[in-house]
């Protein structure tokens, strides 16, 4: 039964990882799990995590949480998140380790270098401190290697972006709040970032964003262009488009299908279907503007969609995947504001052939 109530916000990785270090380290000193642990999220509010699971012996200890993420549809729902936790050396701190499920770095260019865990920064601040907090409690050093491990986390990274990123091995530890807020736009425009800064610290002169999987195919193909080269756009042109007028790359190449195009030529920089569809008489204007002959854009006011607009187009001989591709250049430069990008806006069918593309300058 679908939700009609607000949508049920969930937590990270990140924070059920810290939950489980801070109880296994508790247990390591005290011999006791505190069950449900509190935990301080970044900002400043307590929350209790529930232990899925408690294990001692060999100088170490461990428990598992389950995360949560409420509403959204997060791959990592259900995922046991593991913490062991052994001492370390005196005057080493907090260390951490990927164990089985957790991936590796090995790319530059992500908030992590190349050989460390896939633990990112924030989850990391928080398991140091409530290290710090179990600690001090217990009049301790807080000198501790937290190993993180998410059983059959190897596999649910294949669905992730993660392979692209340089990520081996298994998921990633993420968070920057400890809430997971349903259907966010944050953690994919988080992916969009990495991706370019991967891209820009290999030296790549060439990316690509695409709306989707047909598209991001066929600009490959077009362009042979390696994985790590292909952004994960989707939807989110505008969030692509301001990190790139920060961290600019030679060459940016936008790829998607009629309807999304002609969406981004309309000016729209999220183009989610819940923020509407094109404007049919919009783009009637724009053709007649363009030279189309009155007939034809006339009969696009009875159409029912913008790739029905573009057959009727094709069959009178006017290109108007040109005129589209060439406005949403437009729109899209404006958003780079003098970036030094060499743009350009490919439109692909349903199978992946190019129907148009813009010029580049």
């Amino acid at each position: 039964m679908a939700n009609d109530g607000p949508l049920r916000r969930g937590w990270t990785t990140g924070a059920c990882a810290t939950a489980a270090a801070k109880a296994a380290y508790a247990a390591l000193l005290t011999g006791d799990f505190p069950d449900p642990v509190e935990i301080t999220l970044p900002g400043g509010h307590r929350v209790g995590f529930t232990l899925a699971e408690t294990a001692r012996g060999d100088g170490a200890a461990s428990a598992g949480v389950v995360k949560d993420a409420g509403d959204d549809p997060d791959v990592t729902h259900g995922a046991l998140v593991r913490a062991t936790v052994s001492l370390g050396a005196p005057g080493s701190g907090v260390s951490f380790r990927a164990g089985p499920g957790v991936g590796v770095v090995t790319r530059p260019g992500l908030p992590l270098p190349p050989g460390e865990p896939a633990i990112n920064p924030m989850p990391r601040q928080m398991i140091a401190q409530a290290i710090s907090e179990v600690a001090a409690a217990a009049g301790a050093l807080g000198d501790v290697v937290v190993e993180v491990s998410i059983p059959g986390g190897e596999v649910i990274a294949e669905r992730t972006l993660n392979g692209r990123l340089g990520i081996v091995g298994g998921l990633s530890i993420l968070g920057t709040t400890g809430v997971v807020v349903p259907y966010s736009c944050s953690a994919w425009i988080y992916g969009i970032r990495n991706g370019i800064d991967v891209a820009r610290a290999a030296g790549l002169t060439h990316v690509a964003g695409a709306t989707g999987r047909t598209s991001e195919a066929a600009v490959q193909a077009l362009y042979n262009l390696p994985e790590i080269a292909l952004i994960d756009m989707g939807d989110f042109v505008g969030g692509m488009l301001k990190h790139l007028r920060d961290h600019p790359i030679a060459r940016v190449s936008i790829a998607g299908g009629v309807a999304k195009i002609t969406k981004l030529a309309q000016g729209r920089l999220d183009l989610h279907s819940k923020r509407g569809s094109a404007d049919l008489a919009a783009l009637a204007s724009v053709a007649a503007a363009a030279g189309a002959p009155a007939a034809l854009t006339e009969r696009f006011g009875g159409a029912n969609t913008v790739a029905e607009c573009f057959d009727l187009a094709r069959e009178q001989g006017f290109a108007l995947g040109e005129v589209v591709a060439g406005q949403a250049r437009t729109v899209a430069a404006e958003v780079l504001r003098g970036a030094d990008v060499d743009l350009e806006v490919l439109i692909f069918d349903r199978h992946g052939a190019l129907v148009a593309r813009s010029a580049h300058a």
